[in-house]
């Protein structure tokens, strides 16, 4: 399959769309003179955000803000193979999680389970383990009061799965939280789960004679989590095996760092979201959720720390890479739903259920950090970031579409990357 992707990046748009219609992936043509009756293909056009949805989405519309949509590609997950959708402005973002991808090879991915959680907060409590004993007690009826709430996802073989309590203590005095899980099905859950936490608390206000401060869902989905697994055998990191084993080594060396310092483990956590946020964006999930989540559960044990681990399995002489984060996503609802370009990029990844996607997700959070990390313990990140920043750097200063790959060219011949090198350059171009 990779050998289908060699030189990918050096083909033209209408080229790589070509070969992603002709596996399959993709129903979308740049020149359909060729295709004449044939109703599934679509033209670019076609998956465009139209305006008038638009202007139902969000409120005081006025126009479409659009970013660039890529492909990453070489990513085998699970033993399938995916050319991943990825909407970022960021250059080498997608060249590395191509590039990482090839090079960790099969990642195996597993949703441990898939719930969200919602909370009924009541404050002032005087005697919380009191109103925790009455709460617990009564969770049949409680439980009842959720399911009728959410009657069509129950159906569907989700719905509410468990009721618990927890007091917290603040500068005002005692709260108590009832905690719901729910199984969302495909969709992200959140209005289906708000609905049941409000029918639940007037019952819970009733039954403990204290009013709820609020009622609604969490976005530190615990109960959620996905874990990305990779084998990378340590003799393909470099020809020289020496050199291999030395980068083998520095990137177990750098993952550790990134668990015991927070200013190192934040970047290290950047550059895996870099990946993630661009595929969830890609499609239609709320990346800001997600962020807020992943951040959180980074801090779960009282310091920051990465993602994801790297260590070397000195038994079968390999580098294995683990991450493991809440990541509660869906492939149905909301904006997934009615825009057309997040449909078309669930069609590129073969219409997965929300755990194959989250899983999918997880295994380009793994890949990104391994380009990431090999990058800075070997040349260093910028050699490969300035690289490809070279072509925004020739756009910055006002180089047409036909002097571009000119000033790309001497701007890395220079070896000097800013605005003033690449206008300098353009004036020269252009006899100024």
């Amino acid at each position: 399959m990779n050998q289908i992707f060699n030189g990918f990046y050096k083909k033209t748009p209408q080229e790589r769309l070509e070969i992603l219609h002709k596996l399959g992936w993709s129903n979308i043509r740049l020149d359909l003179s060729d295709e004449t009756g044939l109703e599934e293909v679509q033209s670019i056009d076609d998956i465009q955000l139209p305006n008038l949805v638009a202007d139902q989405m969000i409120e005081n519309y006025v126009f479409n803000y659009q970013l660039p949509l890529g492909v990453a590609v070489n990513f085998i997950v699970n033993d399938i193979p995916y050319s991943v959708p990825m909407v970022v402005e960021e250059p080498s973002v997608i060249a590395a999680a191509s590039n990482g991808a090839k090079k960790v090879g099969n990642i195996k991915a597993k949703m441990l389970k898939r719930e969200t959680i919602g909370q009924i907060i009541l404050p002032n409590v005087e005697k919380p383990m009191l109103i925790q004993e009455i709460i617990n007690s009564n969770e049949q009826e409680l439980m009842k009061i959720a399911k009728a709430a959410s009657e069509n996802m129950v159906k569907r073989g989700g719905g509410p799965r468990k009721i618990w309590t927890q007091t917290f203590e603040g500068d005002s005095g005692a709260f108590v939280t009832t905690y719901i899980s729910f199984d969302p099905c495909e969709a992200m859950g959140a209005n289906a789960l708000n609905t049941v936490l409000e029918n639940v608390a007037p019952r819970i206000a009733t039954l403990t004679e204290h009013e709820p401060l609020m009622s609604i869902l969490s976005n530190y989905a615990t109960e959620a989590i996905v874990t990305a697994r990779c084998e990378i055998p340590i003799i393909s990191l470099d020809k020289d095996a020496m050199l291999a084993e030395e980068i083998a080594h520095n990137i177990a060396l750098a993952s550790e760092y990134a668990q015991i310092d927070p200013y190192r483990a934040t970047t290290h956590n950047k550059g895996i979201m870099n990946g993630i946020d661009a595929v969830l964006i890609a499609t239609g999930n709320d990346w800001r959720a997600v962020e807020a989540g992943v951040h959180a559960y980074a801090s779960r044990s009282g310091v920051y720390r990465g993602l994801s681990k790297w260590k070397i399995d000195h038994s079968t002489n390999e580098l294995v890479g683990e991450i493991e984060l809440p990541l509660q996503l869906a492939t149905v609802g909301g904006t997934i739903s009615v825009h057309p370009t997040a449909q078309w990029a669930l069609d590129l990844l073969h219409q997965p259920t929300a755990n194959e996607l989250a899983e999918i997700v997880a295994s380009v959070g793994l890949a990104q950090n391994f380009a990431a990390i090999r990058a800075l313990v070997t040349e260093g990140i910028q050699k490969g970031h300035m690289a490809l920043q070279a072509r925004s750097l020739a756009l910055q200063v006002g180089a047409d579409l036909t002097e571009v790959d000119e000033v790309v060219k001497k701007l890395r011949e220079s070896g000097i990357m800013n605005s003033t090198k690449a206008k300098e350059i353009l004036s020269l171009l252009r006899g100024k």
